[in-house]
């Protein structure tokens, strides 16, 4: 039997590597500690501070929508402040910022620039806004229905109408129905306007709703 053979293994002592990466294992803490400490700085009071100075200034930027939503002066900024493509770019995470791209959104769209207003929208998070949500689902559909991308068109038409009130869904509900007749999916279509007569009946859309019934289903095989 060789000498190799005989030798036995030494046992690790217990706490050995404790012991032995204690400097490791503090330094490890020390920065879990220092990296929790500067989320908590960043959400209450780096975010909260942004969103405040972002509120400022989203202030006069929709005072100049409301003047003419169509110049670039809510765009661009107008005498030192800035405008909405600025406070969505350099205020981002903030509600301000998303509510800028929501505007910036359907401002492209009246210009006719819908690859901006799609970029613009894009980037809009939801919120949970029975109406911010739904509305800038329902723009999207519009940029890509001007853009003749019927299909993306009508998906967001649909998650449109799902998520919308009374109010306006059917609206959404009917330009669903009109891009699904651009893509020859007649069925589509019928069912589209079918919801519009049995689940809005008291709406705008269903007083006329029985023709374009009638106009999908003569073509549905």
């Amino acid at each position: 039997m060789s000498t190799t053979d005989t030798q036995t293994t030494q046992p690790i002592r217990k706490g050995s590597f404790l012991q032995e990466n204690s400097k490791s294992l503090l330094f490890i803490a020390g920065a879990v500690i220092v990296l929790i400490g500067v989320y908590f700085w960043y959400q209450n009071v780096y975010l909260k501070d942004r969103a405040q100075e972002a509120a400022s200034k989203m202030y006069k930027a929709e005072q100049l929508i409301g003047v003419d939503s169509l110049s670039n002066r809510a765009i661009k900024g107008e005498g030192g402040y800035p405008g909405l493509e600025q406070i969505a770019k350099d205020y981002d995470n903030t509600k301000s910022a998303n509510l800028a791209n929501l505007y910036l959104g359907g401002i492209y769209l009246r210009k006719g620039e819908y690859k901006q207003a799609i970029d613009a929208l894009s980037k809009y998070s939801a919120t949970g806004s029975p109406v911010a949500d739904p509305l800038a689902l329902g723009l999207l559909g519009d940029a890509y229905s001007e853009l003749k991308d019927y299909k993306q068109a009508s998906t967001y038409y649909k998650k449109a109408a799902d998520k919308s009130s009374k109010f306006t869904s059917p609206m959404f509900l009917k330009k669903l129905g009109l891009v699904n007749e651009n893509l020859k999916d007649f069925k589509g279509a019928v069912d589209a306007y079918t919801k519009i007569k049995t689940q809005y009946p008291e709406s705008q859309e269903a007083q006329l709703v029985d023709a374009y019934i009638a106009r999908a289903q003569e073509q549905v095989k």
